[in-house]
């Protein structure tokens, strides 16, 4: 802060406004300095926006590049109510006929009806086990299934109503869930197996803590054993789903039919009457949609050197990155990506043969007729724009793209370069900044302390001035008296 004085105040002389006009002479370099700061954070300011523009370009390029993309599928199903489709990654192109014969269901049962929810049932256990019923119209053989084991639902005295055993038989983890419905005729508990499948059938073994003999009362009304005297009944059977795929017999526990061919899941809604046709092809829309996302992040780059480097000739202003050696050697090695023609394929020679193509103003834009020509053929496309060969001439185009972008963006790349050039510069410029203000602040030190001299100085040649002015008039007065 300049130190307040006094000065002009003895001698009427505007001191103030004569330091004021030498230090804005004097500060004349600190302001160049503050100029020359501003032009270079706006110039790392402007090189982080191209870097970050590249690296959307990089991220496109290895998008494009991908292998997953390249073997990507899409499946369409002929009537996708009844069969639908989905494939995942190794799934080969392919035609396949579908016909569904029966559904995977689960099995479920249903008590005779009580006054409701609450409703005291009785104390003991219920024995679930899941398993395949065998036989036809009443089976009565059951097998337990593979790793599976008979869980004991115990039903103590706080347990006894209908709600706590739903609840009971719902806490044991057993493979199936209890759930009361209610209608005109009362309360009933419904069991249903978790999930599809013969093999996830089960019956129920009731004991009684007292036992009265009926088998219609207490927990004996939930016992099942797919025998017509049981007291539940059976609305639902658990069977397997049956499909023939291109007339080859299927059977599953599930409708859901995963990796039933190389990459490929089919899931069974609805029998059918007649063969569904499934087709799975390479997802070209995805790869188009890529190429197009690659465009756009070449623009991006394109244009955002273009509006930086340009001048106004009305205005007389040249762009932030105007002679800029490295947004200079980026155009000209992108541009020289574009027009070297790639080896990689025996079809396509250069971008322009696939569609994509430099406009006027330095941008890329896509034929879509030339485009969806060559997505038809999909083995060369691929080559042209991904292979990734020895040298430039024999790799695609975009591949050529995505290792100039990963070099250029390296942590010993040209943006690193350039971002700790401009940041040395800058580190640089405010340290001159700093020197340049401590010397003004001496000087105006140095400026007011002579300019209190010389004020003093003339406040005091002015009282000698008035003193003698009145002496030289008494002597004049003196005289003309006598």
């Amino acid at each position: 802060m300049p130190t307040i004085t006094s000065t002009g105040i003895g001698s009427g002389l505007d001191v103030s406004s004569i330091v004021t006009q030498l230090m804005a002479l004097e500060s004349r370099p600190l302001n160049l300095l503050q100029q020359a700061k501003s032009s270079l954070d706006t110039k790392l300011s402007a090189i982080g926006t191209l870097q970050s523009r590249m690296s959307g370009l990089r991220d496109a390029s290895n998008a494009l590049t991908s292998v997953a993309l390249w073997n990507q599928t899409v499946a369409t199903s002929g009537n996708a109510a009844a069969v639908k489709v989905s494939t995942s990654a190794g799934a080969a192109a392919g035609r396949y006929a579908v016909q569904v014969d029966k559904l995977a269901s689960t099995q479920t049962l249903a008590s005779t009806a009580f006054a409701g929810p609450t409703t005291t049932i009785g104390q003991g256990t219920l024995t679930i086990e899941l398993g395949t019923w065998t036989g036809d119209a009443s089976p009565d053989d059951f097998a337990a299934k593979t790793g599976s084991s008979p869980v004991v639902v115990s039903i103590g005295p706080d347990d006894t109503s209908l709600e706590k055993i739903r609840d009971k038989i719902n806490g044991a983890n057993a493979g199936v869930t209890a759930t009361l419905i209610n209608d005109a005729s009362g309360t009933r508990l419904s069991l249903r197996s978790k999930e599809t499948g013969a093999e996830n059938a089960f019956r129920i073994t009731a004991s009684e803590t007292s036992d009265d003999g009926n088998v219609a009362t207490g927990l004996s009304a939930f016992a099942y054993t797919a025998s017509a005297a049981s007291p539940m009944t059976r609305s639902q059977t658990a069977i397997n789903a049956e499909a023939t795929i291109n007339g080859i017999p299927i059977t599953s526990a599930s409708n859901t039919l995963a990796e039933v061919a190389d990459g490929l899941t089919v899931t069974l809604s609805q029998v059918t009457t007649a063969e569904v046709e499934i087709n799975v092809a390479a997802d070209t829309a995805a790869i188009q949609k890529s190429i197009e996302t690659f465009v756009s992040a070449f623009n991006d780059v394109a244009n955002y050197i273009r509006d930086q480097t340009k001048y106004n000739a009305d205005t007389k202003v040249a762009g932030t990155l105007q002679g800029d050696r490295l947004v200079g050697s980026l155009q000209s090695q992108l541009r020289a990506i574009v027009n070297e023609g790639s080896g990689a394929s025996d079809a396509f020679e250069r971008l322009t043969d696939v569609g994509i193509s430099f406009t006027s103003s330095g941008t890329l834009s896509i034929s879509s007729t030339k485009l969806t020509d060559a997505l038809g053929n999909l083995p060369e496309l691929r080559k042209v724009l991904a292979a990734d060969g020895a040298d430039n001439a024999s790799s695609g185009f975009i591949d050529r793209f995505k290792d100039f972008a990963t070099s250029v963006l390296g942590a010993e790349g040209a943006f690193e370069n350039r971002t700790s050039s401009l940041k040395g510069q800058i580190s640089l410029n405010q340290k001159s900044q700093e020197s340049m203000e401590r010397r003004l602040a001496q000087t105006e030190a140095r400026l007011n302390r002579q300019y209190q001299a010389l004020d003093t100085a003339m406040s005091n040649l002015s009282g000698t001035s008035d003193y003698l002015t009145q002496q030289l008039a008494l002597i004049a007065n003196t005289s003309s008296k006598g």
